[in-house]
């Protein structure tokens, strides 16, 4: 069976350096068996990757790619943390937050793009709990933020 940076290798996903924190926070903090992951923007090279708010000027398919995006700096937040992604057990939980307009309804969708990545590297360890909750916004005006617990 493949390790995560096979499975991450096969996709085509390498992972960048983990996010500074832009406020008072720490990416990661272990307590236990568990490691909450701070809540993760779409950034490339510290710029975001996307801009705008789900229901707008953000259509479905960008709002995914943001989520994936999220994921990813999730696992380099996680990698920067526990130096190999194969210590990870489980994601047990993943929280999705969607910047939209109101009548937007397709949050779940939208968070997908960020579960699914975690199915492909971990396996069924990949299957998690989650919300996925819409707001009006988000740090650095980014649509999506993702967190986990792991």
């Amino acid at each position: 069976m493949p390790t995560p940076e096979e499975r991450l290798q096969e996709l085509g996903v390498s992972l960048p350096a983990a996010a500074v924190p832009v406020a008072a926070y720490v990416p990661c903090v272990r307590t236990g068996n568990l490691v909450y992951v701070s809540g993760q923007v779409p950034t490339a090279g510290g710029k975001p990757t996307h801009l705008g708010h789900l229901g707008a000027d953000v259509d479905l398919e960008a709002g995914r790619a943001a989520a994936r995006t999220c994921a990813i700096n999730v696992l380099a937040a996680l990698k920067a943390e526990l130096g190999d992604l194969s210590q990870v057990r489980r994601v047990v939980k993943v929280t999705g937050f969607v910047a939209s307009t109101p009548d937007f309804t397709d949050h779940p969708k939208v968070v997908n793009a960020a579960s699914e990545l975690f199915g492909e590297v971990f396996g069924e360890a990949g299957r998690h709990a989650r919300a996925a909750v819409g707001v009006p916004a988000l740090p650095l005006g980014v649509p999506v933020e993702v967190e986990a617990i792991v």
